[in-house]
């Protein structure tokens, strides 16, 4: 569970780090951070509020819907930027995730700290959820993954040409078939395929297109419309097909198909009414 520390009425929640990533959620009214600086990248996006911090000698700031990206040993500190205070959400990953998908390339520098770039955005979502969700280990390394491309992407550094294992591809998406109904841990599939688990997300993608924990998700989701189907709740089809609770399950289904399971629901029986 988060922890919220409180200080006069500034406040900060804290997730449990999970497999080297760190995770917060803060609002402050007036002065948060003295110049400080960190061993690894600070992620985040600002929620409400101006987020004003002093980075590589100017002054910058951050919007509601901004990226902050903060690369590791970065002097920087933080305040408010009007009366009104600011929150936000950051999480703090070792540069070693980063190389471990990036194979030896340079690690990404976004030039001055705050960005409105949209392939970060999209890559940032997943991970800068509310610090009470707990993430599935394929779902954090999948989004791990991304994000690291992302940012290699926007830094300009050029890819490295696929080279993709088809079979441990091809046994990785027939256990995650087989095991979609519950929470599979990456070291299984680093057994089941041979491959780490970095290189295994390069070769789903080379080969099918997506990543592993998004394939997982929507073999959930095939289980959750078939339940639907036959009547059963909402609660009940979320569970039986391996999500957290139905919130989880519909934020993924809204996600996928642009409506509510409930709505999806009602369209479909009217498509199939006589």
């Amino acid at each position: 569970m988060p922890r919220k520390a409180a200080v006069s009425s500034d406040w900060v929640m804290r997730a449990a780090p999970s497999e080297g990533v760190e995770r917060i959620e803060a609002w402050f009214r007036d002065k948060a951070y003295a110049m400080h600086r960190h061993d690894t990248y600070a992620i985040g996006r600002t929620l409400a509020g101006v987020q004003r911090f002093n980075y590589r000698r100017s002054q910058r700031d951050s919007l509601p819907g901004n990226t902050m990206v903060l690369h590791p040993d970065e002097l920087h500190d933080g305040q408010a930027g009007t009366s009104e205070g600011f929150r936000y959400r950051m999480i703090y990953v070792e540069p070693a995730h980063f190389q471990d998908v990036l194979g030896g390339r340079a690690l990404p520098f976004i030039e001055g700290g705050v960005t409105t770039d949209p392939r970060l955005a999209a890559a940032t979502e997943s991970l800068l959820q509310h610090v009470g969700y707990t993430f599935e280990p394929l779902e954090q390394s999948d989004a791990l993954a991304e994000l690291a491309h992302a940012l290699a992407d926007v830094a300009g550094i050029s890819r490295l040409p696929e080279k993709g294992d088809y079979l441990a591809a091809r046994r990785a998406r027939d256990y995650l078939h087989a095991n979609c109904t519950r929470v599979v841990t990456l070291d299984e599939v680093e057994a089941e395929t041979g491959r780490d688990r970095w290189s295994l997300s390069n070769d789903f993608r080379t080969f099918y297109g997506t990543s592993p924990y998004r394939y997982l998700t929507m073999r959930r989701l095939d289980i959750v419309r078939r339940m639907l189907l036959t009547g059963a709740s909402l609660a009940t089809a979320a569970t039986d097909a391996g999500f957290a609770d139905q919130s989880h399950m519909t934020r993924h289904f809204l996600k996928t198909f642009g409506l509510t399971p409930g709505r999806w629901l009602r369209i479909a029986r009217g498509m199939n009414a006589p």
